[in-house]
């Protein structure tokens, strides 16, 4: 027999509060079923919209981001309870409370209290941990550890590209830039991003490359995704190499300004959100396996070279956020290592 809502212990839980190993009840009638899995799906505009919701038994369940949605604990199954004890009519014994199955006032875990026929919820590891908390806006002094440019923008390319005659791609591209740098152009900030990584990978030219990074690094996050992307890149190149060169406070400016963006939420609720997306990407970030693999299979250095490069990317952009859940600070160093030796071979 099913019963709703109204028939079960339940309360309410807005939609992006939800986690896995929450019970949720599915529309219509029926127990609650545990959520396995969470995404979230954005509108045209970027906001947040859906969250769509795996159960272990009902497949998927779109909620919008606004609702409230009724939770409870893990629906009865009687096979499921017969080994334990005789089926308990009504709600948990006396002295135990339905959230985490522990007499009042006691330490003991769940398994040291009676058998009862609703299950307490499992455990929900935390969303965030404490070194992928966003970082706080560096301070005026933090700040001018970045060098003032004593040239304008064109000529520091320019320096660049006369240092490094006869090179076809920072030919190409300082031959662009000298016209004249527009900062609001999202075409002009990925050529300058592209510059400073061929300055560092290819030429391993840090110094340069620093120069010319330093002319995206400045700019402002102003809510332009698509031109935040060539700035977050260069930060992410800066952050590594002044590690490299054992600038680790000038490091750490450039990682608080590529964090600058998960800040700027103040609603509680949108921002909750969006820390969850983070912690998600930074979980299980795309780091081109596959498409590594098959180029390699096919012989297709060249494909293989610019997905390592994709590869490389990415783990610097974890490296300025302090490792994630799954990948430690020293794993990608290592990894970044490897990965430079790769692509500069």
């Amino acid at each position: 027999m099913t019963h709703s809502p109204a028939d079960q212990q339940y309360r309410e839980k807005q939609a992006g509060a939800l986690q896995i190993g929450d019970y949720l009840f599915l529309p219509g009638d029926g127990p609650a079923e545990e959520i396995t899995h969470i995404e979230l799906e954005h509108d045209d505009f970027g906001v947040p919209a859906l969250i769509v919701v795996t159960t272990l038994d009902r497949g998927n369940v779109r909620i919008a981001i606004g609702s409230s949605v009724p939770v409870g604990e893990a629906a009865v199954n009687p096979d499921d309870v017969a080994p334990l004890a005789e089926p308990v009519p009504g709600e948990a014994p006396d002295g135990v409370t339905p959230d985490d199955g522990t007499p009042d006032g006691g330490d003991a875990p769940a398994e040291a209290a009676p058998a009862v026929v609703v299950p307490p919820l499992p455990p929900v590891a935390p969303t965030v941990s404490g070194p992928l908390l966003p970082a706080e806006a560096p301070s005026p002094a933090q700040l001018a550890l970045i060098p003032e440019p004593t040239d304008s923008p064109e000529d520091v390319v320019a320096a660049a590209a006369e240092v490094h005659p006869g090179r076809n791609g920072v030919a190409v591209l300082s031959e662009r830039l000298v016209k004249g740098i527009n900062t609001k152009s999202g075409s002009c900030l990925r050529d300058l991003s592209d510059l400073a990584h061929d300055l560092f990978i290819e030429l391993r030219d840090p110094d340069y490359a620093l120069a010319v990074a330093d002319i995206l690094n400045v700019l402002p996050y102003d809510g332009n995704r698509d031109r935040w992307m060539s700035v977050e890149r260069s930060l992410a190149l800066s952050g590594f190499i002044c590690r490299e060169l054992g600038q680790t406070e000038r490091a750490e400016v450039y990682d608080q300004l590529l964090q600058a963006p998960d800040t700027v939420e103040t609603d509680p609720f949108k921002a909750r959100i969006a820390a969850k997306v983070r912690q998600r990407g930074l979980n299980e970030p795309n780091l081109y396996d596959k498409e590594i693999f098959r180029s390699i299979d096919n012989g297709n250095r060249d494909a293989e070279r610019e997905w390592r490069l994709l590869r490389l990317e990415t783990l610097m952009f974890l490296r300025s956020h302090g490792g994630s859940n799954t990948i430690g600070v020293g794993e990608l160093d290592h990894r970044i290592a490897n990965e430079l030796e790769a692509v500069r071979a």
